[in-house]
């Protein structure tokens, strides 16, 4: 299995209520129903204050690098990546488990 973490930073001045941001979150919701790679899929915001602390993460599993080449590559996420381009920066990690 392969866990992909992605850990997004909103960018100066974007807020969670922010529309652009909530219709970000609800594409990204919306992945597990329509991607079948998806093996395990949590996402969230951030509660500490922490000043390193990024604001929303997403954890999600996928059977092998193949699987995660695929879901990485689909359109549905192509379009989820393209909103949050507007409004986020991240980091990733991909790590087998």
């Amino acid at each position: 299995m392969i866990r992909h973490l992605v850990l997004f930073k909103l960018n100066e001045g974007v807020e969670r209520d922010d529309p652009r941001v909530l219709e970000g979150e609800k594409a990204f919701q919306s992945l597990p129903d329509t991607i079948s790679e998806i093996r395990f899929w949590e996402l969230g915001w951030n509660l500490s204050d922490r000043p390193i602390a990024y604001d929303y993460a997403i954890n999600s599993g996928f059977d092998d690098a193949e699987a995660l080449r695929r879901y990485v590559e689909h359109p549905e996420h192509q379009a989820g990546v393209a909103l949050w381009k507007e409004f986020a920066t991240w980091v990733i990690a991909d790590y087998p488990y």
